[in-house]
């Protein structure tokens, strides 16, 4: 029965997840080696073991029933929040995040609560389908989301708790919640994010040209206008109760998703650390300060636009080579690759990663069984977002969050979520048409 299964798998969906892993160890080779030809790092050989475990680990995955974690998935998910628990208590601390380590194995516990949460959440959502409330079927969602993702920003480690919104959005559109919420929680997410850059860009970049922006960090003012959205808000509700007019719901909407916006903008000048906020202020203009936080995007985005349309030639590429590029072998390994391969490089890893979109999103379309729709909708949404930010944020496109490219980014941690993934994908492809 497990050979059967293996020989069922979606080889498509496999052969460009493995494609991507070897190219992440030929660079993750690349940016350990000297001009001289000097082997500086051994990380290549730890990625090649990683690797094999990996791809072993995502073919027994597939010959096992997805089903089967069906009622394992709460204990998984509550397992990790221990976990996660346990790592900001006495984990490891490196920059960016934290790390658990149990004698001489380490891990990286953020990585795999992405898994878990889309699991846990896959099994909400199922066990869900029938019920008529959807917007308490949609709060209820985003607290299952919500709870590891504040636990894994408070590690810190912010660009890996971002990915967990897409997960969010993506899997309750798939599981026909209502899109008004969803809406609105996307409009929060972008209303929050400019509230929090505003400030920054005038201080920063502007030079204070507009001191009424500033009021966006006046605690008090933020606290009088959520005040006065408040009876706003609640004045609507009573007309939208009494004589069910569709503009006092619109109202209702729109000052919720205010004042939400303005609170979790003020909530995260609070939580985010000085090097974080820096972080968006030099994505607004790398030379604000070019030597220090501005470095890395200034020598990704010349690293990138040095490889013209076919590259320098593997291991001619002068940032790598010269060390120039920090972090290079991980949050900044594609900047490498677009400098020794060039544009036709940097195509054939989106070329790779739009192959796993569309074999998810497909997978997802086929399967008869809700439980593994959800589990690949949330996947898919997973790498879909760490391919973007992570691309484009060595770009310049995108601001920095120490955010992973997915299968070819060095790290073991990241690498096994990766490969589980597959490996859950593969199975339910397998089993797309049972019960």
């Amino acid at each position: 029965m497990r050979i059967r299964n293996l020989l069922e798998i979606d080889y498509f969906l496999l052969f460009a997840a493995l494609v991507l892993t070897v190219i992440g160890i030929i660079f993750i080779y690349s940016s350990g080696v000297s001009p001289d030809g000097v082997i500086l790092s051994n990380e290549y050989r730890r990625q090649i073991i990683w690797a094999m475990a990996g791809l072993i680990l995502a073919l027994l995955i597939a010959t096992v029933n997805y089903r089967r974690i069906f009622d394992l998935s709460p204990y998984m998910y509550f397992g990790t929040l221990v976990l996660l628990l346990v790592t900001f208590i006495s984990g490891r601390i490196i920059p960016g995040t934290r790390w658990l380590r149990i004698g001489f194995f380490g891990f990286q516990t953020s990585e795999f609560a992405k898994i878990s949460t889309i699991l846990f959440l896959a099994w909400f959502l199922d066990n869900t389908r029938r019920n008529q409330r959807t917007f308490m079927r949609f709060m209820l969602s985003c607290i299952i989301v919500m709870i590891p993702m504040m636990m894994v920003l408070i590690q810190p480690d912010l660009g890996t708790a971002l990915v967990f919104f897409p997960i969010l959005l993506g899997m309750c559109f798939v599981a026909g919640i209502s899109i008004r919420y969803i809406i609105f929680l996307s409009l929060t997410i972008m209303l929050s994010s400019v509230f929090l850059l505003l400030p920054l860009w005038q201080t920063s970049i502007m030079n204070n040209a507009f001191p009424v922006l500033m009021t966006l960090t006046n605690t008090r003012f933020l606290a009088a206008c959520c005040l006065a959205l408040s009876l706003i808000a609640l004045v609507a509700w009573f007309g939208f109760s009494r004589y069910h007019r569709q503009y006092f719901f619109w109202i209702c909407y729109g000052a919720g998703i205010l004042i939400l916006s303005l609170g979790a903008a003020s909530g995260a000048q609070k939580i985010l650390r000085e090097y974080q906020l820096m972080r968006l202020i030099v994505f607004m203009n790398p030379n604000i300060d070019p030597l220090r936080s501005g470095w890395h995007i200034i020598q990704s985005i010349t690293a990138i636009g040095s490889g013209g349309v076919f590259g320098k030639g593997f291991l001619q590429g002068t940032q790598s080579q010269y060390r120039f590029l920090p972090e290079q072998s991980t949050d900044f390994i594609f900047a490498i690759l677009s400098e020794e391969w060039g544009f036709l490089g940097g195509v054939l890893v989106f070329a790779l990663f739009l192959i796993i979109s569309l074999r998810l999103i497909r997978i997802m379309q086929i399967t008869t069984d809700a439980f593994g729709s959800y589990i690949v909708a949330g996947l898919a949404f997973m790498y879909g977002f760490h391919f973007l930010v992570n691309v484009g944020m060595t770009m310049g496109i995108m601001p920095i969050t120490g955010i992973p490219l997915m299968f070819v980014s060095y790290g073991g941690s990241a690498l096994f979520s990766s490969m589980i993934g597959i490996g859950l994908a593969l199975s339910v492809h397998v089993r797309r048409y049972l019960h």
